[in-house]
């Protein structure tokens, strides 16, 4: 049975996770601009969540990060509604329940800080993430909420807590 930790991005995760991001993108042909592939808060996650209200959790199997997720007070957002950002895993933690667990931490995340409603953000090439967020109970928006920049995604969804 492999070790599992959830612990908040430190400054010296930064390298990693991005690598791991931009990975995922490329492996599902979604490192497109408008994406977090082109993003340059990527590269330094660790500042990013600094961000009052907001938290980014690290998955290691092991001890090797093999993924991570966050919460984060988009620009935009209607009031009491945080955004579900940058939740990407290695092909290795897939199907086995990590992906649910990364949101519930970040769900714990939301309401701690006054949270009431989850939003995100993706697209049709991460069906697999499409698929998590749907049993995770998110439902479909007609369209984006917030400002994210992040023109090139094009499905929306929002939960509430």
């Amino acid at each position: 049975m492999q070790k599992v930790e959830f612990k908040l991005i430190t400054r010296n995760d930064n390298p990693e996770i991005a690598r791991i991001i931009r990975a995922v993108l490329s492996e599902f042909k979604a490192n497109k601009p408008g994406t977090v592939y082109f993003d340059p808060t990527t590269d330094d996650l660790f500042t990013l969540f600094n961000t009052p209200q907001s938290e980014y959790w690290i998955l290691r199997l092991d001890g090797k990060i093999v993924g991570g997720s966050g919460v984060f007070p988009t620009e935009g957002l209607p009031q009491g509604c945080c955004e579900l950002v940058k939740l990407y895993l290695l092909p290795e933690a897939r199907g086995k329940g990590y992906g649910k667990l990364l949101i519930e931490k970040c769900f714990e995340s939301a309401r701690k800080v006054g949270y009431n409603q989850v939003y995100l953000e993706t697209m049709p090439e991460l069906n697999m993430a499409v698929g998590l967020y749907e049993h995770c109970g998110f439902k479909y928006l007609p369209g984006p909420l917030g400002s994210s920049g992040h023109f090139g995604c094009g499905l929306w969804m929002l939960k509430d807590l």
